[in-house]
């Protein structure tokens, strides 16, 4: 006579089953409290640097101050100017041997002031009833044209093999200070060209006639004079 086990068909795969996926459940839970362990011991350990890091060190020395001036210039009109320089060193030998050639588009500004600090007491005159004032003043002037780093920069450079050779082994094989100081002349002769000196009168004589009627002169007259520049 065959015995039965009191078990339904299936229990015991069931309670595999269950216990497996139990130790699913623990093995997940402990590799999670291993992790909490191995940050928590982490954050006890004293940090350690890269030893390939790359680090900068700014060793720039402190600004010195050199003078101090008292501004006594109106800057009556400002130009901004755009020039392109083409440079070429020739050379005896083919160009591919030595020779260079630079193309620098160069931008920058020149102003055009007015210099108060020579006038005295004649170069104001006011009528008697005090209803008008004549003021003569200098000539306006074109201030160094001043080439800006930010808006410049070289467009094309061609070099032989032995300027090449002879910029590698340079201190300084970029350098472009010569391309700066044609850049400033070129500037300036656009400057003197464009009215700026003018434009600077006119804007001169506009803020002083303003001026001065607000302080109840009727009649403002300025003049420019170059003997009045003379005179400095």
């Amino acid at each position: 006579m065959a015995l039965r086990s009191g078990r339904p068909p299936g229990a015991s795969t069931l309670a595999g089953r269950a216990r497996g996926g139990g130790a699913w459940v623990r093995l997940v839970v402990l590799g999670l409290l291993l992790l909490l362990a191995a940050s928590w011991f982490t954050d006890l350990l004293p940090s350690f640097r890269n030893p390939f890091a790359s680090e900068t060190v700014d060793r720039t020395q402190p600004t010195l101050l050199q003078a101090l001036d008292d501004l006594s210039e109106y800057r009556a009109a400002v130009g901004q100017f755009q020039v392109i320089v083409d440079v070429e060193e020739d050379s005896v030998l083919p160009s591919i041997v030595s020779g260079e050639r630079t193309v620098f588009l160069a931008g920058g500004n020149v102003a055009a002031f007015v210099d108060f600090s020579g006038l005295d007491e004649d170069a104001i005159e006011v009528s008697d009833d005090g209803r008008s004032a004549r003021i003569t003043l200098p000539r306006a002037r074109l201030s160094d044209a001043v080439v800006e780093p930010e808006r410049s920069y070289v467009v094309n450079r061609e070099r032989g093999l032995l300027d090449r050779l002879g910029a590698a082994l340079s201190d300084n094989p970029t350098s472009e200070r010569d391309l700066y100081l044609l850049a400033e002349d070129e500037l300036a002769a656009a400057a003197a060209e464009a009215g700026l000196v003018e434009r600077a009168e006119e804007n001169t004589e506009e803020m002083l006639g303003t001026l001065l009627r607000s302080l109840g002169y009727e009649q403002v007259t300025i003049e420019f004079s170059e003997e009045t520049d003379a005179r400095r």
